[in-house]
């Protein structure tokens, strides 16, 4: 087994598998990645056995084809300081040895025997659907944050894609936070949801590009598998209900706030390192025209307070967010300004984008509130 390949984009291909491998594994063969030489490519693989990813490459030269795995650690260990060089390797398939030779240099190191690596996850009776890299990527980026970690809740442990024949939905909630992304520009020929675990996700969000580059995705009741041009990624999906996530969006929240998104951010990042540092409230008073907003811990005497320009309409309120879920929801919204849609101090708000140019985004973010200190 041999073949000749480039340092750089070995190494790029390499560090994108990585992040599905874990840092700990009852398998010492989930450490490795599988190299598998075929007359024409090189298909090479990492499984954690819930998320399995397989990239195709096309060496500049490339006989006797075969399969054998490497340890993953000391491979990208070896890449990162190589140069941009050709590399050949040479793999004697029944004593395992790996060569590696450059052209300053010469390596050796153990594979492992390919046959006790984790076959591929087989799709039987799948649907698919058809989703172009940059709107895949949006509903990623604008949910998979708001998902939760409880593990008495796995559903919630992921995101909800819902396809209808009108729409695409993505939803991340951890009961804290939600955010519901739909758009009318990607359709299913049929109804069908699933959940996708955050792990798969975020290894295929670093992989999308916001372009029209088709992703074909293939699901039935138990797996998914994502792919893109030269990259193809499994998973296994999250059984179980998702949330009733329509039945907790408040219909009657009449005061509405709208501020400057980046004046918002910005204020909110200063006010932070003054809040409590286990509840993260910053507290926003409401009146006229005029956004207040403190932070404080009064364990440690610290207080920022800042006042804002703003548009309101409603009745002078006090409300209290944790800072942390404020930013990880505006910052994942794109226009100049922001509206929040309130109803009462112990009660979710609505953040909505202002005058969204994207007519196919419908986006909704709710947050609730934390109960304001007392000070």
């Amino acid at each position: 087994m041999k073949f000749i390949i480039n340092s750089q984009t070995l190494l790029r291909r390499l560090q994108s598998l990585s992040g599905v491998l874990n840092s700990s594994n009852t398998l010492p063969i989930l450490d490795d990645f599988m190299f598998e030489l075929t007359d024409t490519v090189l298909n090479i693989t990492a499984t954690d056995l819930e998320t399995t990813m397989v990239i195709t490459l096309e060496p500049s030269m490339l006989e006797e084809p075969g399969a054998i795995t490497i340890p993953a650690k000391l491979l990208l260990d070896f890449l990162k300081y190589l140069p941009d060089v050709p590399l050949t390797f040479s793999i004697d398939l029944n004593s395992l040895a790996v060569e590696i030779t450059s052209s300053d240099g010469k390596y050796h190191l153990t594979g492992h025997n390919a046959e006790d690596y984790p076959k591929l996850p087989q799709l039987a009776d799948t649907a698919k659907i058809e989703i172009s890299s940059g709107l895949l990527a949006s509903g990623i980026n604008k949910t998979v944050f708001a998902t939760g970690n409880d593990e008495l809740r796995p559903a919630m442990g992921g995101v909800f894609f819902e396809l209808t024949p009108d729409y695409l939905t993505f939803v991340a909630t951890d009961a804290h936070k939600l955010v519901r992304y739909r758009r009318t520009d990607a359709k299913a020929e049929e109804s069908t949801s699933f959940i996708v675990p955050r792990k798969p996700l975020n290894v295929l969000k670093n992989l999308l590009i916001a372009d029209d580059t088709i992703v074909s995705v293939e699901y039935n009741i138990t797996n998914a598998a994502f792919s893109l041009q030269n990259v193809k990624l499994y998973c296994r999906l999250i059984e179980g209900r998702y949330p009733a996530y329509e039945a907790v969006i408040p219909r009657d929240n009449q005061n509405r706030l709208t501020v400057d998104r980046q004046i918002f951010i910005n204020s909110v990042k200063r006010l932070s390192p003054f809040a409590n540092q286990s509840t993260h409230q910053i507290r926003l008073r409401i009146s006229g025209q005029e956004l207040q907003m403190t932070a404080e811990d009064i364990d440690y005497s610290n207080e920022g307070s800042e006042r804002l320009n703003c548009t309101y309409e409603g009745e002078d309120m006090e409300i209290g967010f944790n800072s942390k879920f404020l930013l990880d929801m505006v910052t994942n919204l794109e226009t100049d300004e922001i509206c929040f849609n309130l109803a009462g101090p112990t009660r979710a708000g609505i953040i909505l984008p202002v005058n969204n140019e994207n007519k196919d985004e419908d986006i909704l973010m709710l947050v609730m509130p934390v109960m304001l200190a007392q000070g």
